[in-house]
């Protein structure tokens, strides 16, 4: 049976190894709609190859290459939000949402209408909005599988299992590739340096995000949302191998750890074949070959994101909205060399407490999330500019 399929962020690490896989069993899928940022040339090339029905581009200046690259291919060609919005009402059975940040929110939300699976690799959905999104895919019998490495580890490990069961979820990090520099450097870290990971090919955003541990904040709240987790049911650990992606304990002591070579292409592979496991090209896993695995407790005083998600966790609402909004900004600013490194998480701290009143809500709906956001990387902007802050 041929489904449906369509990717966003496709010119993205997670969108090209997702079209990787899809590229193999071409028999399989009718790709509907593919969309990227600035790279027209990957993005037309892609949906030339998979014959998608249509390709947009967000950036509209780049609407005519992206015309002239597709030029006799059948390919319609679009540009811009709206562009990218429309995308997502366009019926697929499966939907990839790789877009990076706040902006895979609303086609996330538009792609659940349809009913079928929302493959979700944008953790930015559910940290922003998890009861919406969750709210709207039962409101349309739709299915959200995650793509995150930690999420899918700990979706496999509950199959078959009871939430009541489950007494903690341990989603593991690598730390980073500033995990063994001495404290007092940090501060002088460059985007280039936080920018190199030691096992993972992801893009830069996400690669400093690891370094600060950011990343990892994300994903705790993400779990939160998905598997209705309480703070204290969630820990991270330093595990620098990247082989055991994440580990849930149960109440009669025993634990279930997912493990596997660092390679993405497992968590996209099992989103898209799932419920069925099929045959992945992905390196097996040696453990004579690799002899040994480390684990240890982060350092607060390296990565003082952590504490951060557990409290935007207990405070519900719109924090993970502000939090998010926040750390994109300060992410943004550390990358144009405007902040430090080390700025990163006092400013986002600082936000959160700027907005605290108007974080408060038992409902949130798509329109609070976005003015929220919009509120919070003003805020950060603007204390970036006061030197005072720091």
């Amino acid at each position: 049976m041929t489904r449906r399929l369509s990717v966003f962020g496709a010119t993205g690490s997670v969108g090209l190894q997702t079209l990787d896989l899809v590229a193999r069993e071409p028999e399989s899928y009718r790709v509907v709609a593919m969309t990227g940022a600035s790279n027209v040339a990957q993005l037309a090339a892609d949906a030339r190859r998979l014959r998608a029905q249509v390709a947009v581009t967000a950036d509209d200046a780049r609407l005519g290459d992206l015309r002239d690259a597709l030029a006799g291919s059948g390919v319609e060609a679009a540009a811009g939000r709206t562009a990218v919005l429309e995308a997502a009402d366009r019926p697929a059975d499966w939907t990839m949402s790789a877009i990076v940040g706040a902006a895979g929110l609303e086609p996330g939300l538009r792609a659940l209408r349809h009913g079928g699976t929302l493959a979700l690799a944008n953790k930015e959905s559910l940290v922003c909005a998890g009861p919406l999104l969750r709210a709207e895919a039962a409101r349309f019998g739709a299915t959200i599988l995650p793509v995150d490495s930690e999420h899918s580890a700990v979706f496999q490990a509950l199959a078959g299992e009871r939430r009541a069961d489950v007494e903690k979820v341990t989603l593991t990090a690598s730390g980073g590739g500033l995990r063994e520099w001495p404290l007092e450097r940090l501060r002088d870290a460059t985007p280039e340096e936080a920018g190199r990971h030691p096992n993972w090919d992801m893009g830069q955003r996400i690669t400093v995000d690891s370094a600060s541990m950011f990343n990892k904040a994300m994903e705790l709240i993400e779990a939160h949302a998905l598997f209705d987790l309480g703070a204290h049911e969630i820990d991270a650990v330093i595990h620098p191998q990247s082989i055991v992606h994440a580990l849930v304990q149960f109440r009669d002591g025993g634990v279930m750890a997912h493990m596997g070579m660092p390679d993405m292409r497992h968590a996209i592979g099992y989103a898209l074949h799932w419920p069925e496991r099929r045959m992945l090209p992905v390196e097996r896993l040696d453990l004579a070959a690799l002899g040994r695995l480390d684990f240890s407790a982060p350092d607060p005083a390296r990565y003082p994101a952590i504490a951060l998600a557990y409290d935007v966790i207990r405070r519900g609402g719109l924090a993970g909205a502000a939090f998010n909004a926040a750390k994109e900004a300060a992410l943004d600013l550390f990358l144009g060399r405007a902040i430090r490194f080390t700025d990163m998480a006092p400013l986002v701290e600082r936000v959160m407490t700027r907005l605290d009143p108007r974080l408060e809500a038992d409902t949130i709906g798509l329109d609070m999330v976005l003015e929220i956001d919009e509120e919070a990387r003003r805020v950060a902007r603007s204390l970036a500019e006061d030197t005072a802050w720091t």
